[in-house]
């Protein structure tokens, strides 16, 4: 992730690394790379990274296989793409139901919170995102860029800011975004838990400009 003279936004990055051109997606390619995304978020629900296979990725989302490939060149590109979408909505939800707390670290905190919730309800969608987004190599570069990027404008948008951030602010921001992102890796891997993710965020949040956030909420 690169820093930034303002903060970045949802149309710096609109989740398109993997489209088959740099133009602007038509309502037709954009309603089939939908589907795509759909059939894939379905798939990986039902049992995880295993089965998400790019076949039968393509049958459940109406595209030709070939035609997936030029969208997606492998699983963890889509898959990445995935957990991309996964971040918009959240995104998305962060502006009709902001959070309430006083501080923005406690506001960054609830609201990544929100996002480790959503994912323990779907844990084998959450096992496959971050299955990919650990093994993404080189290629699938563009995707793991763009979730930093979201994950980052997510970070800036809970905090509030108005004004664009310095880069010492960029500095915190990536900071929290890796944790975070770390975090989910060790919960998922076994290697945490719930307990263990919600302190890391409390401690990482409390790098955030405003103060430390009070004990996170289960």
């Amino acid at each position: 992730m690169t820093e930034q003279s303002n903060p970045p936004s949802p149309s710096a990055f609109p989740g398109r690394p993997s489209a088959p051109s740099a133009a602007p997606l038509t309502e037709r390619q954009e309603a089939r790379r939908r589907r795509i995304l759909e059939a894939s978020a379905e798939l990986a629900r039902r049992g995880g990274f295993e089965a998400v296979q790019m076949r039968e990725v393509a049958e459940s989302s109406n595209v030709a296989l070939g035609t997936l490939y030029r969208y997606f060149p492998s699983k963890v590109h889509l898959l990445v793409a995935t957990m991309y979408d996964q971040l918009e909505r959240l995104h998305g939800t962060l502006h009709s139901r902001p959070p309430r707390e006083a501080e923005p670290a406690a506001r960054v905190a609830q609201t990544l919170l929100r996002a480790f919730r959503s994912l323990r309800r779907d844990p084998n969608l959450a096992d496959a995102m971050l299955r990919a987004f650990t093994f993404a190599d080189r290629s699938a570069g563009p995707e793991v860029d763009a979730v930093s990027r979201l994950t980052a404008a997510i970070v800036l948008d809970a905090m509030g800011r108005r004004e664009p951030p310095t880069p010492e602010l960029l500095s915190v921001v990536r900071v929290v975004g890796h944790t975070w992102h770390s975090a989910l890796i060790a919960w998922i891997s076994g290697r945490a838990s719930v307990e263990q993710v919600h302190t890391d965020i409390g401690t990482v949040c409390a790098l955030i400009p405003g103060g430390a956030p009070e004990t996170a909420r289960r």
